[in-house]
């Protein structure tokens, strides 16, 4: 199954959640698409409360259907809360972590900069953006890299970076210093029912 590609916009409002991560998507019409507007009043089964979980999470990570089912059985061969693991896992990658410390405006555009070899980790090129990173990596860019114009205009709009990640803006270069809690990750996701949608 391939990755989505379509608007992120739309499935935000169907999802009624911030998928880019700039909240801007439900400013406008925090409702779902369609041309009934805001009055549209369905009742969602259970599995579909279950399956629309699992989509906000999975479109707002930008992961194809078979890697995040891959990283939802690795996550529960680990010690701990299978959901909770899940969440740790997707925030470890090295897309999502390029994204985490203000190096790309949305996870889309940090996969791309991975893709195309800009981002180092330990001084060494990766561009797997499914890479995991075990904390106290350091994350870094080309030296090639760091006039790239869509790094600059990140770092200018973002000035949020998790407790977990520490980040020297002079030397455009970050160090996972350790994995999140859950209470540092989407608290709009309920994964209870994304564990209860795959144990089905």
């Amino acid at each position: 199954m391939s990755r989505f590609t379509g608007s992120l916009w739309k499935k935000s409002r169907r999802l009624g959640i911030s998928l880019t991560g700039t909240g801007k998507e439900l400013d406008k019409r925090p409702y779902a698409p369609g041309q009934h507007g805001p009055n549209q009043r369905k009742k969602i089964s259970e599995y579909g409360l279950q399956q629309q979980e699992k989509q906000k999470l999975r479109y707002t990570y930008g992961l194809n259907e078979r890697q995040f089912r891959n990283l939802f059985e690795q996550a529960g061969k680990m010690k701990g809360i299978h959901g909770e693991n899940f969440m740790i896992l997707l925030d470890s990658r090295l897309d999502n972590m390029v994204y985490r410390m203000g190096l790309a405006r949305t996870r889309r555009q940090s996969r791309q900069l991975v893709n195309h070899g800009h981002i180092l980790v330990d001084g060494k090129r990766v561009d797997i953006p499914s890479y995991t990173l075990v904390p106290g990596q350091v994350i870094g860019l080309r030296e090639r890299s760091k006039n790239l114009d869509i790094i600059k205009e990140a770092m200018e709009v973002n000035n949020f970076v998790p407790e977990y990640v520490t980040f020297d803006a002079d030397k455009m270069e970050g160090t996972f210093s350790r994995y999140p809690e859950r209470s540092e990750l989407p608290a709009e996701i309920n994964e209870p029912l994304i564990v209860e949608f795959y144990s089905r």
